[in-house]
C-alpha cells in the first residue's frame, strides 16, 4: 500500500532553496537546473547551487570560499543544451559513509547528513532540491527524515542514464545514453562486415540492462547481454557460428557492464573501497577474447563507457529535465516534502522518496521490449 504524501502546513513559507548535484553526470542536469532558477524566481524565491553533490558544504578544503553559491538568470542563461552540470558532481563523499582520518592514520566512515542540514539552516535555506541517481535519493531520504522536523524541505529529482530508478518512467539522461550508444553500434555493422568480425561493444548501465536492450535492439545487434539474465557464453558463440554458416560473417554482441555468467562472475575493474562502490568493466575485452577463441572468429571489443554520459540532451530528455526541474518547485510551493517527481505519462507526479531509496528497476523478463527482441531472433544469452 503507497504511503501518503509528505506535506507541511501552509504556514511555513519558502524563501531560500538549494540545488545538489550527485553522482555519474548525464545529458540534462543543466536544463533542470535552468528550469528550477527561473520556476524559484518568478516565485521570489532565491537560488543556491551546492558544489559536487554535498562537497561544497563538506570539503571546506576544496572549496572554500564558494561551496555554496548564488544562482540567478545570468547563471543558466544559455546552459539548456548543455552535457554536464554547472555545479559539478561526483560519485565520492557520501555525506552517510563520509570518510574520515583517525588520529591513528587509519580511516573510517561517519555519517555527516546532520553537518549538511545544519549548514542550510545557519543560511536560512527551507528548502533542498537533490538531482542524481538511487544513490543520491537515497541521501536525499535521510536528509528528508532528517531535516523535515528542523524546518528543512526536501524534493527529489530523478537522474541516471541507466534507467534504473523505481517509480519512473524514465529519467532523463537515459535517451541521449541510448541514441548515442545506438548511432556507435550502427558504425561498428560496416566495419565488422568488412572484416568479417565479431564486434562486443560494453556499455553503461551497472546493474540494469536498459541501455544495452534498447541500443542493442534499435541497432539490430544480433546478441544483447544483460544482468537481468545470466548469460551462457557456449549460446552466444552457437547464435554467432549459426550465422556464418547461414552465410553472415560477422556479429555485433552488445553488452552491459554489469551483465554476469550463469556462474555468477561478474566482471569488475576495481572492488568497492571504503565509503565507495565497486567499479564495473571489463566485460566486453574479456567476452570478445573467449569468443575469438570458441569460434575461430577474429574479434574486437569497444567500450563506449563514459562517452554515454558527455554530449547535449535530446530533446526528449532537455523536456523531462525541464518538465522535472519546474515540478520540483510546484512541489515545494504546495508544501510537499520527502517526495521524489516522476514521469508517469501524460504528466509529472510525486512518489514519496521512501518508496525510491534503495530500490533498483531492472528489464522486466516479461516485458514487450524484450520480447520483441526475443520474437526477432535476437540472442539473450539463455
Amino acid at each position: 500500500m503507497t504511503s501518503p504524501l509528505y506535506q507541511s502546513t501552509p504556514s511555513q513559507p519558502i524563501h531560500r532553496i538549494a540545488i545538489s548535484t550527485g553522482g555519474g553526470d548525464a545529458p540534462g542536469l543543466n536544463a533542470v537546473i535552468r528550469a528550477v532558477v527561473l520556476s524559484a524566481l518568478q516565485r521570489g524565491w532565491e537560488c543556491f547551487g551546492i558544489r559536487e553533490g554535498f562537497n561544497g558544504i563538506l570539503r571546506p578544503d576544496r572549496f572554500p570560499v564558494d561551496g555554496i553559491f548564488s544562482i540567478g538568470k545570468d547563471q543558466v542563461r544559455g546552459i539548456n543544451h548543455l552535457g554536464g552540470t554547472i555545479l559539478g558532481t561526483t560519485n565520492h563523499g557520501n555525506p552517510m559513509r563520509f570518510v574520515v582520518t583517525n588520529p591513528d592514520g587509519s580511516q573510517s566512515e561517519v555519517d555527516r547528513t546532520g553537518d549538511i542540514i545544519r549548514h542550510l539552516r545557519a543560511m536560512q535555506i527551507d528548502a533542498l532540491i537533490c538531482i542524481g541517481g538511487d544513490g543520491t535519493l537515497t541521501i536525499a531520504h535521510a536528509l528528508h527524515q532528517q531535516g523535515y522536523a528542523q524546518g528543512l524541505r526536501v524534493i527529489g529529482v530523478p537522474k541516471t542514464i541507466d534507467n534504473d530508478l523505481d517509480k519512473t518512467y524514465t529519467t532523463f539522461g537515459f535517451d541521449t545514453a541510448v541514441a548515442f550508444a545506438t548511432d556507435c553500434i550502427d558504425r561498428l555493422h560496416s566495419t565488422a562486415e568488412s572484416h568479417r568480425r565479431i564486434m562486443v561493444v560494453e556499455v553503461m548501465g551497472r546493474y540494469a540492462g536498459w541501455i544495452a536492450l534498447h541500443a542493442g535492439m534499435a541497432s539490430t545487434a544480433h546478441a544483447i547481454l544483460i544482468p537481468e539474465i545470466p548469460f551462457d557464453l557456449e549460446k552466444v558463440a552457437q547464435k554467432i557460428q549459426a550465422r556464418t554458416r547461414a552465410g553472415r560473417h560477422y556479429s555485433i554482441v552488445v553488452v552491459a557492464e554489469g551483465a554476469q555468467e550463469k556462474d555468477g562472475q561478474r566482471y569488475l575493474e576495481e572492488q568497492a573501497q571504503l565509503g565507495g562502490v565497486e567499479r564495473l568493466g571489463g566485460i566486453g575485452e574479456q567476452l570478445a577474447h573467449r569468443l575469438e577463441a570458441i569460434t575461430g572468429k577474429e574479434a574486437r571489443a569497444v567500450v563506449l563507457g563514459h562517452l554515454l554520459r558527455g554530449g547535449s540532451p535530446t530533446s526528449f530528455d532537455r523536456l523531462s529535465a525541464m518538465r522535472f526541474g519546474a515540478a520540483a518547485v510546484r512541489a515545494l510551493e504546495e508544501g510537499y516534502s520527502g517526495i521524489m517527481v516522476a514521469l508517469a505519462f501524460p504528466n509529472v507526479n510525486y512518489v514519496n522518496l521512501d518508496e525510491v531509496a534503495g530500490r533498483m528497476k531492472g528489464v522486466p523478463l516479461d516485458g514487450d521490449t524484450l520480447q520483441t527482441g526475443r520474437d526477432i531472433g535476437i540472442c539473450f544469452g539463455d
